[in-house]
């Protein structure tokens, strides 16, 4: 009945994605390892010419158009380990799927300057992924990883590492991975996650 159409959106999402940038707020974090992923929506706020700067959700927020897509991009304020709790509230509230929901964040495994796309997975030792899969009760989720490099030798704190910042030699490699993240994304978006992992893995 016509009288109903007005409802036909309600519990719909108004989102196509949600893209979440990982790191710590404040300056003192803004460019460590641990940031690649706020230094990653950075770049994307300066190409796409829009702010993630909204507060909500336990976090910055901004929104824009990937690929002819709606999508919500976040910087969780919660801190690294509580990521999920900003993620969860937002997906909840706008009823966005895990497979649409896109998370980036710095891995030490990974040589700086590195790639590494993937279509869903474990934390693999990262708190802010190990808390958003805790808090989705899902690993069902795409990731962009950015490489960061490992520690320098086996007993070097693991948190001295992540909240240090990038040394000078690194901070081109970073850039030019922080662009192909960016580039990722519209494939990603597009829904070709197959062809983002063929052309920017490393």
């Amino acid at each position: 009945m016509a009288i109903f159409n007005k409802f036909k959106n309600l519990g719909s999402s108004t989102y196509d994605y949600l893209v979440v940038g990982l790191g710590n707020p404040g300056s003192k974090y803004e460019t460590t390892r641990h940031n690649a992923g706020f230094l990653c929506v950075t770049k994307l706020e300066d190409n796409l010419g829009f702010k993630a700067k909204k507060l909500k959700f336990h976090s910055l927020i901004g929104d824009t158009k990937i690929a002819g897509k709606k999508v919500l991009v976040m910087k969780p304020q919660t801190m690294m380990n509580n990521s999920g709790v900003a993620v969860s509230e937002c997906t909840n509230f706008y009823k966005i799927p895990p497979e649409n929901i896109i998370v980036i964040f710095d891995d030490i495994s990974l040589e700086p300057g590195k790639l590494r796309i993937k279509r869903k997975g474990s934390a693999g030792g990262h708190n802010g992924i190990k808390s958003i899969i805790a808090h989705l009760g899902t690993e069902n989720f795409p990731r962009i990883k950015l490489g960061v490099g490992k520690k320098p030798h086996p007993d070097y704190d693991l948190a001295d590492w992540v909240l240090s910042n990038f040394p000078k030699n690194d901070i081109p490699l970073m850039r030019d991975a922080i662009d192909e993240a960016c580039d990722a994304l519209e494939y990603m978006i597009k829904g070709d996650i197959d062809g983002a992992m063929s052309r920017f893995n490393s």
